[in-house]
């Protein structure tokens, strides 16, 4: 029993050690910056000095890490907080509310995200003699699991190489892939491997989104999307909202409302143009729905975003 928990101990501050080091990490390259687009491909790092408010938007399939502070995101009905201590992944495009709940200029909070590439997941799998992952306890499209020293091992090393930007064609592919071995032999593997997994049910809804994504101002039809998932309506809208939280008319909703949103927001479009833009053909509709997603009406809510700090 003593040797037990002396390895415990001995683990837990080898991992507070690791977690350490990439708050050093991400501060030093966020020190300019709240958002940094890195020279690796698909790496994002994000440093917030205030808690801020709830904001509207789409996670894409990745791992996000948080190094110090905390975040909650909201996906439907569902609630997920993450911390140092936990990592948050999403194996499709979902739409949620976010929000950063502690943060100070002493303590700013700092994380990192991933993409995931289904591809690289996919071919991973065909390359390498995984061994089983744990069992799946939900097919939801977001989950969090314990930080493992591993997987911090490897994202220092990914961050490491932007100090050495010749190194990073070469080394942070292999790093990445690194990264993705480790969330498929771990508590998340059956996730991700459901949604690479040619023919699976998983993989057919997470098409399914890929094409709403593509067509989102297009009429939809529950019928069509069902045929080209193999699967009668009532068992796509069944899968659809297991792991998506949403019906695809909900979903197709806030990628219309958001896409609106940006339009607005970065473009300068008035909300009726923007409205028509994204598919709506009644402005007092889209008002409505806009309303009901954001808060606020659309002029009240773009308003407030030019004047705050978190608009990003």
């Amino acid at each position: 029993m003593q040797h037990r928990d002396d390895t415990d101990r001995i683990e837990c501050c080898e991992l507070t050690a690791a977690l350490e080091g990439l708050v050093a990490r991400i501060a030093r390259w966020t020190e300019t910056e709240e958002r940094v687009t890195t020279a690796v491909p698909g790496l994002f790092l994000f440093r917030k000095e205030h808690p801020t408010e709830p904001m509207s938007g789409m996670y894409e399939p990745s791992i996000c890490l948080v190094a110090q502070g905390a975040k909650r995101v909201l996906l439907g009905d569902d609630t997920y907080v993450y911390d140092a201590r936990n990592y948050l992944i999403t194996s499709v495009h979902l739409p949620t509310v976010v929000q950063i709940t502690e943060a100070s200029p002493e303590q700013p909070y700092l994380g990192l995200s991933m993409r995931l590439d289904q591809r690289e997941i996919s071919q991973l799998m065909v390359d390498s003699n995984l061994p089983p992952p744990p069992p799946q306890q939900s097919t939801r499209g977001m989950a969090t699991s314990d930080v493992t020293l591993p997987l911090l091992s490897a994202f220092h090393r990914l961050i490491d190489l932007l100090g050495e930007e010749k190194d990073i064609p070469i080394l942070a592919p292999i790093i990445q892939r690194e990264i993705i071995y480790r969330l498929l032999v771990g508590d998340q593997g059956a996730r991700l491997r459901q949604i690479a997994s040619a023919g699976s049910q998983s993989q057919q809804i997470a098409r399914a989104i890929e094409w709403l994504k593509g067509n989102f101002t297009q009429p939809l039809r529950i019928d069509d999307l069902a045929e080209q998932a193999r699967m009668s309506s009532s068992t796509f809208h069944h899968h659809f909202r297991s792991m998506t939280a949403l019906s695809p008319l909900q979903y197709q909703k806030h990628l219309r409302l958001n896409e609106a949103r940006r339009l607005m927001l970065t473009e300068r479009f008035d909300a009726a143009t923007a409205a028509f833009q994204v598919g709506y053909e009644s402005p007092s509709q889209f008002s409505r729905e806009y309303s009901r997603l954001f808060g606020a009406p659309p002029l009240r809510d773009i308003a407030r975003l030019r004047q705050s700090p978190v608009a990003e």
